[in-house]
Formats: C-alpha cells, structure tokens, sequence
C-alpha cells in the first residue's frame, strides 16, 4: 500500500469516527440567533438580554446559540427589520419605532399624552398582548417577551420655559418615526431627521442640540453628555419588545420553541422592574452632574396635548385603524375610572 493510499484511509477512518462521536450530530445542528439591538454593551437592556441568552442555551443542551449585535451595529432598526425580512438576522430587541415597521398598529400604545404611567401601560398591554401576538404573527414573527424604555422628557442645551424657546432649538426628529413627524409638525417644530446611530455625532458638530428619550436611553446612549436641560413635561412611555422572525421560530425544535418562551416571560417581567429602576436612578445622575430639570409651562404642556389629539385623529388610517384608536382610548379611559 503506497503513502498517498495509506493516508487516505487514515483521514476517512478519522472523519468517520469524528462523525460517530457522541455530539457530532448535536453540534452539527446547533441553531444560530442574530438577535440586532441598539441598546449598547453595558447598558441596563443588554445585561439582561446577556442572562437571557445564557439560560436558554443552557437549558436547551446547546441546541441554540444567541448571538447579539448590539449598540446599533446592524444599522439603524430600520435596517434591522430589513435584515429580519432578508433572512440575515433572526431578530431583534427593537424600540416601538422598530415595531411599527413590522406593525404599525403597535404605534398607537406611545401616542403622546395617551398613557400617563406605568400601571396603565402594563395594563393596556396585558388587555392587548394576545390580540398584539397574533398581529405580529400574521406580520410573519413572533412576539417574545415586552421590554421598556421608559418615560420620554425633551433634552436641551436651552432651558425650554416657552414655545418660543422651544422653537429656536435644531431637535432631533427620528425618520422612521411617524408620531414624532407628525407631532413636531402640529406645533410648529422643525426637526431634524436622522437614525438613532447619528445622534450622538450630531450633537457633537452641533447638527442638533436638542433631543428626546427616557433617561436611562439617553444616559446610555450618552447624549446626555451633550445637553444641559430636560423638561419635566413626559410625553409619552417609550416601549419596546424582543422578536423573531417566524422563519427562525419554526426552524427551532419544540422543546427548543418552549425554552425560549419560557425565558422570554421571565425577561420581560425582570426588564420592566429593572428598567423603570434603573430610569429613576438615571434622572438623579444626570441631575448630580449638573443637568437641569426644567418645569414646563402649561402653556407648553397644553399644546402639546393639543396636538397629540389631532395627531391622534390624523393617524387614523396610516397608522392604525379608527376602531382600534378608538378601543384603546376607552380602555384607557374605564381603566382610569376603575381607579377612582
């Protein structure tokens, strides 16, 4: 038997016997989630979305693996969805702006002014989250778990005490966000349209110096590094949710689908606790480092208001359907009457 034959039947014997060892097939059918998010490393949100993906892959015997692309690496949720839809993610831990590309109807739970706390937020969502499940799904994914931003207030370089200030400011207007738009539009705001990723460079040329978001977003997307005021006045409660593409969830074994459901549940009840938390704790940071808050008129809180109720009509239609607008108000409504 010449050399060249010799280790031919040497490399075969060895292929095979890596084939039959005990968890080849296993390792060979690991399943790969690319989960997009633009929570950035360090950040409340990627902790826990770190244990998440841990107890699943323990508990699914390496079944799945999670990988995440967090910090806005994937490009803005615009193109997260995008790479859902092309196959190149499995999912993603989007903010409702992200959602609403998926289904717009979502949109309507952080119409300014529509809900003032947290008790009616999660009660609005309890109330809706199956019918909401199932919308996604028609949509072709799957809802895992809700997760929080939390309560969205103005940042400024100016202290906002009149419209007038309010107007002189180059506000940052997310593009893909149809509320925001249309909002800004109804009082007179001009802002400036850019993705989540080029915010923080804008405030650094001075492209903007003025923007919006919860504390801990801001905090830890560090725009707050640029500004020097927020408002009191809370516009509205930011929300947000983990998804799968249907194709990826079906790709999953059952006792695999079960696992990540499971986790998914005890995900979103720790980020709710831990987020709305770790927001108050953002606001007196920012407040210790010298960031002021500044109480907003009620002039200013009137209009805004104001103009939310015609954007609320407005959207009728594009965004979601007048029954459902329509539904959601009077169960905002009786929930609040329930509480008197």
């Amino acid at each position: 038997m010449n050399r060249s034959r010799r280790a031919l039947i040497l490399f075969l014997g060895t292929s095979l016997a890596m084939a039959l060892a005990p968890g080849a097939a296993e390792a060979q059918d690991v399943k790969i989630l690319k989960v997009a998010t633009l929570a950035p490393e360090g950040s409340s949100w990627m902790k826990l979305f770190h244990e998440w993906a841990t107890n699943i892959e323990k508990r699914a015997d390496g079944k799945v693996k999670i990988k995440f692309f967090a910090g806005g690496v994937a490009g803005d949720e615009r193109d997260a969805v995008r790479k859902m839809r092309l196959g190149q993610l499995s999912g993603g831990a989007v903010t409702a702006v992200g959602l609403g590309l998926i289904q717009p109807e979502v949109r309507l739970l952080e119409l300014p002014f529509l809900i003032r706390n947290y008790d009616e937020l999660d009660y609005l969502r309890g109330t809706l989250d199956v019918e909401l499940r199932k919308k996604f799904e028609e949509k072709g994914y799957i809802l895992l778990g809700w997760g929080d931003v939390g309560p969205v207030h103005l940042f400024t370089n100016i202290p906002v005490k009149s419209k007038e200030d309010l107007l002189k400011t180059k506000i940052w207007a997310w593009t893909d966000d149809p509320i925001v738009k249309g909002l800004f539009g109804l009082i007179g705001l001009k802002g400036v349209p850019l993705g989540v990723p080029d915010v923080l460079p804008s405030l650094q040329t001075g492209l903007i110096d003025a923007c919006y978001g919860s504390p801990l977003s801001t905090m830890a997307l560090q725009w707050h590094s640029k500004v020097k005021f927020i408002t009191s006045m809370v516009i509205s409660q930011a929300t947000g949710a983990t998804v799968l593409s249907k194709k990826a969830w079906d790709e999953l074994p059952p006792d695999v689908q079960a696992i990540v459901m499971e986790e998914s549940k005890a995900l979103q009840t720790k980020t709710l606790k831990q987020v709305r938390a770790d927001n108050e704790s953002a606001l007196k940071k920012m407040v210790a480092q010298g960031i002021q808050v500044v109480p907003t008129p009620a002039s200013v809180v009137q209009e805004f208001a104001e103009g939310a109720k015609t954007l609320g009509t407005n959207l009728e239609g594009q965004v979601y359907t007048r029954e459902f607008h329509q539904r959601v108000e009077k169960l905002v409504a009786d929930y609040r009457l329930s509480k008197k």
